[in-house]
């Protein structure tokens, strides 16, 4: 964990512009480079604070939902950042992970009362999976205990939950909440977790998951038998396919994988990477350590994209790294990266 030293090395949330040229921060190369932030976005009414955004989510009409432990719960943004709603006050213990679902609505991972809730776009509760806050023995297999985050299979909308951080395994349920199977357990072989921390569908119904201990992206078909995986990545902690384009491009948050010692480490995350779906790193957004300055990152925990291929990041900069620097509660915690389109 960083030091009060690094904290005054890395600094508190500033603007999104190099101080220096007075310019915006760039980042990636070719087709994929992304203008950053650099300092929370979203325009919250006075007196409202993020405290940490654990997850992001972007529904076909481009709303974008803020998950996050700070006033509300769940905020709601236009792309421009405008607040346009918020929900979910008195609900949930400890919110981690959302998801929108082939039928617009949205599921709200709780990692600490250890229940999957459905929603309307709106709010309205539709369905609670698990009983709050008792959760399975560890590593006992059975839903759940601390899980993690939710994916839909986008043609059949059944329902594959990561879980998590004391179990090692992926539960799969029918649309309307009956459970199926599940599989996984505790290891570093293939089809074994260590951290099911997120999880994703592509259009084919095939399932990603991002094994973030493990440092990989293992996939699986829908019937839970390893296919292949992805190596060569830091922490991979948060994971996103975008279908609506010409092809499935897979967007990736990936944690800081260095140790305290060499924190000046560069090519070792917090970074987002964009693969192809054959594995193919085709952009980059990141190359520093962690920190606030613009151009970097904290924790990506986090990771959506809308239609215009605009990148939306939740990070857990406070529990990652603000308890150890002293520093105030809130930290930066939620950027955007606007793509930058090439000129004809």
């Amino acid at each position: 964990m960083p030091n009060n030293t690094e904290n005054q090395e890395y600094g508190l949330p500033r603007s999104g512009h190099d101080t220096a040229s007075g310019g915006p921060i760039v980042l990636g190369h070719g087709d994929y480079r992304y203008e950053v932030s650099g300092e929370n976005w979203g325009q919250l009414p006075d007196g409202w604070y993020y405290r940490e955004a654990t997850a992001v989510a972007v529904d076909q009409q481009d709303h974008v939902y803020v998950f996050n432990r700070g006033t509300c719960p769940v905020v709601v943004f236009d792309t421009d950042g405008n607040m346009v709603d918020s929900w979910g006050e008195g609900i949930f213990k400890n919110p981690h992970g959302i998801s929108v679902g082939p039928d617009g609505n949205l599921f709200c991972v709780d990692n600490g009362d250890s229940t999957v809730r459905k929603f309307t776009p709106d709010g309205e509760l539709i369905m609670t999976l698990g009983e709050a806050n008792r959760p399975s023995e560890p590593m006992s297999g059975i839903p759940f205990s601390a899980p993690t985050h939710v994916a839909t299979d986008p043609v059949s909308g059944e329902i594959y939950i990561a879980d998590g951080y004391e179990n090692a395994c992926v539960h799969k349920f029918s649309p309307d909440g009956e459970f199926m199977f599940s599989w996984g357990q505790s290891g570093t072989d293939e089809g074994q977790f260590n951290i099911v921390h997120n999880i994703a569908t592509d259009s084919s119904g095939q399932v990603y998951v991002a094994d973030r201990e493990n440092h990989r992206i293992q996939i699986f078909g829908p019937d839970g038998e390893y296919r292949t995986q992805w190596v060569n990545l830091s922490r991979a902690a948060a994971i996103y396919i975008d279908t609506r384009g010409e092809q499935d491009l897979v967007y990736i948050g990936e944690y800081f994988a260095g140790i305290g010692t060499n924190h000046m480490g560069t090519r070792l995350g917090p970074r987002v990477t964009v693969m192809s779906m054959s594995g193919q790193v085709v952009g980059r957004a990141g190359t520093e350590s962690y920190g606030s300055q613009p151009g970097r990152f904290f924790s990506p925990h986090g990771i959506a994209v809308d239609s215009r291929g605009d990148i939306y990041v939740a990070e857990v900069a406070h529990s990652d790294y603000g308890r150890g620097w002293n520093v105030p509660e809130e930290l930066r915690s939620m950027q955007k990266l606007v793509r930058v389109r090439s000129r004809d």
